[in-house]
């Protein structure tokens, strides 16, 4: 959908590249601005969440203070249709960068800055990262033990989450240019993509008081709820309308339930503990083949490699795929994503056709 669209990228890390990785899958050709020493996300992980996050794009490193660098930069840019970038509020005005430089020479350039707080609010400046972003939007409050202290989460959400609200965005002003033939300033704060996966939380909060969002969704029912299976494994049950909670306790031999499908889950309620033993008397393989023939919103806790190995299964969409050692996981459905896929670039690996390229462009 997006063959002929030329994206400049001169992220690091996660956002911006998991960004314009979304846009490479949709056909766009992207053009990853290195540094010499390469993106910092090459040095994390043995480089494979680089290449998790970078794959299909062309590399080319280059010294933003160097002029000669400087320069094929700019002829790049010149002839781009999306730039993104993902630096601190004002190094690419300093660079000679900044989009008020870049459309005058390229005036229907969508450019997308991703910062933290977007480029000119009261926190710009703050150093943070993806932690501190959850931290102060209230969304890590919804994730707490059963003593009320926070978990710390091992997926980045605010980076995710903004890479997704950035190709939103960047779409949406692609499509805003095919009509009016202008181009588009961004600014992107990962904050506000999180503050807007909040809203309903914010609304409750605002007219009730509850800090946890729709009560039967937080954990407090019994038909809705986390249960520990006999081999200290969890299955989740959500069981939320009437026919899937009949479903289940007729299926475990307990009509007797139905009555109790929005009880409390806790201590005091016989009920609930009367299911907390039931998960516990059978492992979480067994609760699996039961979901499979039962018809109630009941799925197994999955970790990283089951999850990978239940969803590489050619029956599912093929949104997985596993091959000579590496794996790549598409952002989108669609016939043969994947296979049209290539491998993430060599740092600099395309410098020289970009450098002539960039001297055609002039």
């Amino acid at each position: 959908m997006l063959n002929g669209i030329t994206v400049i990228d001169f992220s690091h890390y996660l956002p911006g590249p998991f960004a314009s990785l979304r846009l490479a899958d949709l056909g766009a050709e992207v053009i990853k601005i290195e540094p010499p020493a390469g993106d910092r996300l090459r040095s994390l992980a043995d480089e494979c969440v680089f290449h998790a996050n970078n794959a299909g794009k062309k590399s080319i490193a280059l010294n933003l203070k160097n002029e000669r660098d400087l320069q094929t930069a700019k002829s790049l840019v010149s002839k781009a249709d999306v730039l993104i970038e993902s630096f601190r509020p004002g190094v690419m005005e300093r660079l000679g960068l900044g989009y008020d430089n870049v459309r005058e020479w390229n005036d229907t350039i969508i450019y997308c800055s991703i910062s933290g707080f977007g480029q000119h609010s009261r926190y710009a400046s703050f150093g943070s990262h993806d932690l501190n972003y959850m931290a102060l939007t209230g969304v890590l409050a919804q994730l707490k033990d059963r003593q009320g202290r926070p978990v710390h989460p091992t997926i980045t959400l605010a980076d995710l989450i903004g890479s997704i609200h950035a190709a939103e965005q960047i779409l949406a002003a692609l499509f805003y240019r095919e009509r009016t033939g202008k181009g588009t300033y961004i600014d992107l704060s990962l904050v506000d993509g999180l503050l807007s996966m909040m809203a309903n939380h914010f609304a409750i909060e605002h007219q009730t008081g509850r800090k946890n969002g729709i009560t039967e969704l937080a954990g407090t029912i019994v038909s809705y709820q986390l249960y520990e299976t006999k081999d200290g494994r969890y299955v989740s049950l959500a069981a939320l309308e009437r026919n899937f909670w009949e479903n289940f306790c007729r299926a475990v031999g307990k009509p007797e339930w139905i009555a109790h499908h929005y009880s409390p889950a806790d201590e005091a309620n016989h009920v609930y503990q009367e299911i907390v033993n039931l998960f516990r008397s059978k492992t979480m393989k067994e609760w699996l083949e039961f979901s499979q023939t039962v018809d109630c919103c009941l799925a197994p806790v999955l970790e990283t490699d089951e999850a990978k190995t239940m969803f590489a299964d050619d029956r599912y969409r093929k949104m997985i795929h596993i091959t000579d050692g590496r794996i790549e996981v598409a952002t989108r459905y669609g016939p043969n994503t994947l296979q049209k896929r290539k491998r993430a670039p060599l740092l600099n690996e395309h410098a020289n056709p970009l450098r002539n390229e960039g001297v055609m462009r002039k």
